[in-house]
């Protein structure tokens, strides 16, 4: 997966309420629905005198991809900050399908109650929910159940062939028991059922558990990036 295939992806499967192009810069308005929607992204060539653009942000935030290194070291150099560095994770649909326990995980639209009951506990507020909405393309919401309790919960989008899967949350009480797993399972048959080849999702670095969790089934890594604050 390239970076231009990865940011595609994201763009179309978790949108931002409002984007414009500002000199080189894609500009986003997040509406309260997180920095994934609210950064600014290098969209074509720039030079010094470009950074007063992002330098005029009420709230100066940017992504860089792995092309950015320039743009990187450029804000480094003006002491911006990272924050919250990201690795992307990719497999086969077809190697992440399996047959699940019947009721282990219910693909619905649009999320039950339940669902965004679990989402909230995981501060997964009706911000984020709104940026879910407006995805235009095929979606869903996976509730999995452990024994007779809703456990977890998230969102996947398809776009182009890709399905990404959003908002993973389990509930504390019931992590380390499978959960996670099989709602990746649960996205990965449903991205199938709609035609999908691959299925992704982005984490960020510090998060060891995940990450380790997404490579016992088989995901690789295909990209990383972060953020610059100001």
């Amino acid at each position: 997966m390239t970076p231009d295939t990865l940011a595609a992806v994201m763009e179309a499967t978790w949108p931002a309420a409002r984007h414009w192009q500002q000199g080189p810069f894609r500009m986003r308005d997040g509406a309260g629905g997180g920095k994934r929607v609210s950064a600014a992204s290098l969209a074509g060539p720039w030079d010094e005198g470009d950074l007063a653009v992002l330098e005029s942000m009420p709230e100066p935030l940017v992504l860089i991809r792995d092309t950015d290194t320039a743009l990187d070291a450029a804000l480094a150099a003006r002491g911006w900050q990272i924050i919250d560095p990201v690795v992307a994770y990719a497999a086969p649909v077809a190697a992440l399908q399996a047959e699940l326990p019947p009721l282990s995980a219910f693909p619905h639209w649009p999320p039950l109650h339940i669902a965004r009951t679990l989402w909230e506990e995981g501060d997964i507020g009706p911000a984020r929910l709104a940026v879910m909405d407006r995805v235009t393309t095929p979606k869903v919401a996976l509730l999995a159940r452990l024994g007779d309790r809703p456990a977890g919960v998230a969102f996947a989008a398809l776009h182009e062939g890709t399905a990404m899967l959003h908002a993973l949350e389990v509930r504390p009480a019931l992590r380390r028991q499978g959960v996670g797993e099989t709602l990746i399972r649960a996205a990965a048959n449903w991205a199938a059922a709609e035609g999908a080849a691959q299925l992704s999702l982005v984490v960020t670095a510090r998060n060891i558990a995940a990450r380790a969790l997404y490579t016992r089934i088989g995901m690789q890594a295909v990209g990383q990036y972060h953020y610059r604050m100001k």
